[in-house]
C-alpha cells in the first residue's frame, strides 16, 4: 500500500498537469453517472493521508484509494500506456496530458456534501505529511484508540494519524528501539510524541524524492530495517527479522538486538 508521501507526490504531479484546466476526456469505466462533465475545470487536487481527491468546478470529486494494487500515471496525449487499458479505472484528460488511475479498488464520484460526510475521510487523523499537523490530537487519538493494542498496530491506524505506512512504521520503531508489540499503554507521553513526530519528519523529508530514504547519508532508497529481512542491522549487525502479523498479515521488520521483546 502506498505511504502518505507517495500519495502526496502523486497529487503534486496531478496538480501540475490538471489544475485550472478544462477536462477534455472523462472516463470511469466501472462507475455510473454522474461524472465530472466535459469542459469543467479542475479546481482542486489533494491528498488526505492515503486518499486522493480530484475536484472539478461542477462540484464533483473523483476519490481514489490505491490500497495494494492501484497507481496513477501521467501521459502525453497519444503516448503508449505502461499498463493495459483494461486496468484503467479513471481517465481524466486535458489538452496536453492524460491522467490514468489503474487497478484502484476504491473509485468514487462524490458531490461536496458526500465528501464532507464520507466515513473514511471523516475519520482520518491529522495528516503527518503536513508540517502543521495537530500532534496533540494525534496523541489523544492514540491513547483513546490504542488501549490494549501494540504500538506497531496503532502507528498504522489512519484514524490516529494519516499517512504512516509499513515502511515508516518499521523504521520509526527501530529508531526508538521499540518492539512493535509493546503496548501503547506502556509508553509515556514523551516517547509516544517522539514516535509520531519522527514519522512526520521522515514522511516530509521524502515528499520530493523518487526513492524513499530513512537513513541519513545513505544512498537513495536506503532504509533502516524495512525490506532488509536477513540482512545485518546497520547498528548492531544482528540479522533483521521479518514476520507477518496483524489483521492484514503485513510484513514487519525489526532488529532483535535493538528491539528486544
Amino acid at each position: 500500500m502506498p505511504e502518505g508521501d507517495t500519495v502526496h507526490r502523486t497529487a503534486a504531479a496531478l496538480r501540475r498537469a490538471l489544475l485550472g484546466r478544462p477536462l477534455r476526456r472523462v472516463e470511469l469505466p466501472q462507475r455510473p453517472p454522474p461524472l465530472p462533465r466535459l469542459g469543467s475545470i479542475v479546481d482542486r487536487v489533494e491528498a488526505r493521508g492515503k486518499h486522493l481527491l480530484v475536484r472539478s468546478d461542477d462540484g464533483l470529486t473523483v476519490h481514489t484509494h490505491q490500497r495494494m494494487t492501484g497507481s496513477w500515471h501521467l501521459y502525453r496525449p497519444g503516448e503508449r500506456w505502461q499498463r493495459s487499458p483494461r486496468a484503467a479505472r479513471v481517465i481524466l484528460g486535458v489538452d496536453d496530458a492524460v491522467a490514468v488511475c489503474f487497478a484502484s479498488p476504491v473509485v468514487e464520484v462524490l458531490d461536496d456534501p458526500a465528501v464532507a460526510r464520507h466515513p473514511a475521510l471523516r475519520q482520518l487523523g491529522p495528516d503527518l505529511c503536513d508540517p502543521g499537523a495537530d500532534v496533540p490530537t494525534v496523541l489523544a487519538r492514540a491513547r483513546h484508540l490504542g488501549t490494549g493494542r501494540g504500538i506497531g498496530d496503532v502507528l498504522l491506524d489512519q484514524r490516529v494519524a494519516s499517512g504512516i505506512g509499513n515502511v515508516y512504521r518499521c523504521d520509526v520503531l527501530f529508531l526508538h528501539g521499540i518492539h512493535p508489540d509493546r503496548p501503547v499503554d506502556a509508553l509515556d507521553d514523551q516517547l509516544l510524541r517522539s514516535l509520531f513526530e519522527a514519522a512526520g519528519e521522515l514522511l516530509r523529508a521524502n515528499l520530493d524524492g523518487s526513492r524513499r530514504t530513512t537513513v541519513p547519508g545513505a544512498p537513495a532508497g536506503g532504509l533502516w530495517v524495512h525490506g532488509r529481512g536477513g540482512q545485518p542491522c546497520r547498528r548492531c549487525q544482528e540479522p533483521i527479522v521479518v514476520e507477518r502479523r496483524g489483521a492484514h498479515a503485513r510484513y514487519r521488520y525489526r532488529c532483535p538486538g535493538c528491539q528486544p521483546a
